[in-house]
């Protein structure tokens, strides 16, 4: 992983495991994410070939130029990239291990860009994880997206992730909610891939998730990664 908010993210979803596999979508607190918050995103992969937003913050939504809740994630990566993709979620899913995609992005005539993309999955009221919350962010010369939709992206590279090696310098974990005193010790991550298969269940939105809708919705930063 290259972008160091991408390791906050990944350490804050492994702080909320607490001895689990994955966590519950009813442990993530807005709250202990709101820097990165207009990056973050939720995903319904109950079916791994049709990965649904659930929500999306401001600034990645900004970058397609559309509301993205309800879409299709695969939606917007060329068709060659799908297969892969939807190998890599079942992957992810199956070994409770977050994925890490590498992709360039589309802008047209304006070029292409480079973006990192973190996927965390999460169980929701079930005993088996059928979601991911995710965050996106473009790495070096963001030139091409000021103001130009992206137009598809293709995949580059993957890895899936484990807390094993140190993050970058300068990464930091992510601010308590203000009712919290305690600091926690962001984990140490290395990449690593498993091939086990999943399986999924299907559960409905709980006030947990209206409350992340509210917070995501309340995000007034409207910058272009």
């Amino acid at each position: 992983m290259k972008d160091r908010n991408s390791h906050l993210l990944i350490g804050y979803w492994s702080r909320l495991r607490k001895g689990r596999h994955v966590p519950d979508q009813t442990d993530v607190d807005p709250r202990a994410i709101k820097r990165i918050l207009p990056y973050v995103f939720i995903l319904d992969a109950s079916d791994v070939s049709r990965p649904l937003y659930r929500l999306a913050g401001t600034s990645h939504c900004d970058r397609y130029s559309t509301e993205l809740k309800g879409t299709n994630f695969l939606s917007r990566w060329e068709p060659q990239s799908h297969n892969t993709l939807t190998l890599l979620l079942k992957q992810s899913l199956a070994s409770s291990q977050p994925v890490c995609l590498s992709s360039f992005a589309s802008c047209g005539e304006r070029g292409m860009v480079e973006i990192e993309t973190v996927l965390a999955p999460l169980t929701f009221g079930g005993a088996r994880a059928t979601r991911f919350i995710g965050f996106s962010r473009a790495l070096g010369d963001t030139t091409p997206l000021l103001g130009h939709p992206i137009a598809f992206e293709r995949l580059v590279g993957s890895e899936f992730v484990c807390e094993t090696a140190p993050p970058p310098p300068g990464v930091l974990p992510p601010p308590a909610p203000p009712v919290v005193r305690t600091q926690a010790t962001a984990p140490h991550l290395r990449l690593v891939v498993s091939r086990d298969k999943p399986a999924t269940v299907h559960v409905e939105m709980d006030d947990v998730m209206k409350r992340l809708t509210d917070a995501l919705e309340i995000v007034t930063a409207r910058a272009v990664s």
